[in-house]
C-alpha cells in the first residue's frame, strides 16, 4: 500500500506549478548563474555547484512535505495504514523528487562544463540530495512555520557550503569537519578534477546518506503518529 501512496505524494507536490518551476529553475540557476559569477574559481569546485543545488531544493521540499502533510498523514495512519507505511511512502516520494532535482543539476553541469567521471559525479550529487532530505525533515519536526523552517534550511545549507572543502581549501576547522556534505563534496571535487576517490570516502558518503534517509524516515513516522 505504501508503494501505491508514494506516486500520489509526488503528484501532490507536482500539482503546484511553482514546484514544477523550482525543480528545473533552481538547479539551472545554481549551476549556470553561480558558475558565471564565480568565474575561474568555479572550475575548482568540480560538480559541487550541482550538489549544492540538489541539496538545497531537496531539503526545502522535504521540509515542506513534512510540515504541510502532518494532518493528512495522521489521518491516513489512523485510517489503517499505520505511521510506518505512511512514512515509507513519504520517503519514497522525497527520494523520487531528489532524483529529478539531481538529474536536472547533473545534466546542466554536464552540458556546461562536461564531467570527467560521470558515474562518480552523478552518485555524489544524489548523495547531496539524500543528505538534505534528512536535514529538511528534521527541521520540519521541530519547526512548523514555513518562513522559519525555510530560513533554517537555508542557514544549515549556508554553513555547509561556506565551511566545505571547496571554500576552505580542505581546512575550515571543527565546523568544516562536521558539515553533512563534506565527504560528498570531496567526491565531486575529485570527479571534477578527473581523479578517482578512495573506497573509504565512498563508504563515508554512503553511511551519511543512508543515515540521513533513516533519520528522515523516523521524522516522517513521528509526524504521522496519532496524538492522544
Amino acid at each position: 500500500m505504501s508503494g501505491a501512496l508514494a506516486p500520489s505524494f509526488v503528484r501532490e507536490h507536482l500539482r503546484t506549478r511553482l514546484t514544477l518551476v523550482l525543480l528545473v529553475a533552481i538547479p539551472v540557476f545554481f549551476v549556470l548563474i553561480f558558475a558565471s559569477v564565480l568565474g575561474e574559481f568555479s572550475a575548482a569546485l568540480g560538480g559541487s555547484l550541482a550538489g549544492w543545488a540538489a541539496a538545497f531544493l531537496s531539503g526545502a521540499l522535504a521540509f515542506f512535505q513534512l510540515v504541510s502533510s502532518r494532518g493528512a498523514d495522521r489521518r491516513l495512519a489512523l485510517a489503517g495504514l499505520g505511521a510506518g507505511r505512511v512514512a515509507i511512502a513519504r520517503i519514497a516520494a522525497a527520494l523520487s523528487l531528489a532524483v529529478v532535482v539531481s538529474a536536472t543539476a547533473y545534466v546542466t553541469l554536464w552540458l556546461r562544463a562536461g564531467v570527467e567521471h560521470p558515474f562518480h559525479a552523478a552518485v555524489a550529487v544524489l548523495a547531496f540530495a539524500a543528505i538534505y532530505i534528512g536535514v529538511g525533515a528534521v527541521i520540519g519536526v521541530f519547526v512548523s512555520g514555513a518562513l522559519e523552517g525555510s530560513l533554517l534550511v537555508m542557514l544549515v545549507f549556508s554553513l555547509d557550503v561556506f565551511s566545505g572543502p571547496a571554500m576552505t581549501n580542505g581546512g575550515g576547522g571543527l565546523l568544516a569537519s562536521l558539515t553533512p556534505t563534506r565527504k560528498a563534496a570531496d567526491l565531486l571535487i575529485a570527479a571534477g578534477a578527473g581523479r578517482g576517490s578512495p573506497i573509504g570516502d565512498w563508504a563515508a558518503v554512503a553511511a551519511v546518506a543512508v543515515g540521513a534517509v533513516a533519520v528522515a524516515l523516523a521524522a516522517f513516522w513521528f509526524s504521522a503518529r496519532s496524538r492522544a
